[in-house]
């Protein structure tokens, strides 16, 4: 397998303070990468057709290599290679639904890092002026309803009933669910009646990651900049402790900006705190990277993915464990609600991707049924899952 991470990053030491030699991180570097190498032909295996095997996670088939990370620098390098990918640790990662990445394998191995002044947005308005009405840019489809908060979802065999926070109700044949699987796992949404107990099993066990970018401005650049120096490392022994840092002069020169991404457990920690404590602990990490004569950052973002309530977390992640009988389970129909959203999109999971590819299977699956009542393949319509949720020991009705 090739390496996705060919752009050059410094690797910073806790202790020592500056860079490690080039030569400890090469010979890391090495290792590292014909652990992965080693891992995702593991994986490979034990998903041949014939010789299908349990599930382990990442950090089992690193123990099989006889090479687990346990100093600072690299326990980075690994971060690097997994959380960083995933937003959750090894040792909870699916290694057989992880590995190979076909992100990589499928768009190729470069790091895109979009600086666009339209932002995000743009994409979204260019595929929805696909099917909605618009004038100079601007959605402007009266059936679009912006700022409606779904707090109830009532379905029988003749329709479904959508309540909103504002006391707005709606009515439909059919309604598809989009929705993280961190926001199906809280109480934002009550579903009338309950999901069957296969689908809360099966959204329950899946895992919400959180993975946040910090940003800050400065009012002036420090760091090196240029070709093969967008990511800085900092090797410390709390594994994720402010580790992935990176600028973007190569994208917006002179825009003096610096972020730093976290995941997991840190994550949900650093965002629990208020914004200057945050910053306290980032100007102690950069200091210990660059020297005390440094600035103050002008401005800082600082996002909550785990603490917002229509997100949860950032993306979903494999879990060891969850097999791809109970995966199905996660995105088939409850009668005649549908589900959608990167989460069920095994291929591409956690990527903007995978969310526009589920949308438009999801989209393809409820027109066939519309079309063909033979193709409705929801619970108690014709159902696939039927046969497997009989065997379930999580089902209350098998």
């Amino acid at each position: 397998m090739y390496n996705p991470y060919h752009c050059f990053f410094s690797l910073y030491d806790l202790h020592r303070g500056g860079l490690y030699p080039k030569h400890v991180v090469s010979a890391a570097l090495e290792v590292a990468e014909t652990r992965d190498q080693f891992c995702t032909s593991f994986s490979t295996r034990l998903s041949a057709p014939g010789h299908d095997r349990d599930d382990v996670s990442i950090l089992v088939s690193q123990r099989l290599f006889k090479e687990v990370p346990t100093t600072p620098l690299d326990m980075v390098i690994d971060y690097f290679y997994n959380d960083y990918e995933d937003a959750e640790p090894p040792r909870v990662t699916s290694l057989k639904n992880t590995l190979p990445r076909y992100e990589f394998l499928d768009f190729g191995d470069q790091t895109y890092f979009l600086a666009d002044s339209r932002g995000f947005e743009s994409i979204l308005v260019y595929i929805a002026k696909q099917f909605l009405s618009h004038k100079h840019e601007v959605i402007r489809d009266q059936r679009l309803k912006l700022n409606k908060v779904v707090r109830e979802i009532n379905y029988s065999k003749s329709g479904v009933q959508v309540k909103t926070e504002d006391g707005s109700v709606y009515q439909a044949k059919y309604v598809i669910v989009s929705v993280s699987v961190g926001v199906l796992q809280s109480d934002l949404i009550v579903f009338k009646p309950h999901l069957p107990q296969w689908k809360t099993q099966a959204i329950y066990e899946f895992d919400m990651a959180v993975y946040t970018k910090i940003f800050l401005r400065f009012p002036y650049k420090f760091w090196p900049s240029g070709p093969e120096t967008e990511f800085f490392l900092y090797a410390h022994e709390k594994r994720g402790y402010y580790p992935i840092w990176q600028h973007l002069e190569t994208e917006m020169p002179g825009s003096n900006i610096l972020f730093v991404t976290v995941t997991d457990e840190e994550a949900k920690r650093i965002e629990q705190q208020p914004d200057i404590k945050i910053q306290e602990e980032i100007m102690d990490v950069l200091k210990k990277m660059f020297g005390n004569d440094i600035p103050e950052p002008e401005e800082i973002l600082i996002p909550r993915w785990w603490s917002n309530r229509f997100f949860k977390g950032s993306f979903s992640n494999w879990p060891i464990g969850y097999s791809q009988r109970r995966h199905m389970q996660l995105k088939e129909p409850v009668g005649r609600i549908y589900f959608s959203g990167e989460h069920t999109y095994s291929r591409y999971l956690g990527y903007a991707d995978a969310a526009y590819f589920a949308g438009i299977e999801t989209a393809n699956h409820l027109i066939k049924c519309i079309k063909h009542e033979k193709y409705c393949n929801g619970y108690d319509r014709h159902s696939t899952i039927d046969r497997l949720h009989n065997e379930d020991p999580y089902d209350p009705d098998a």
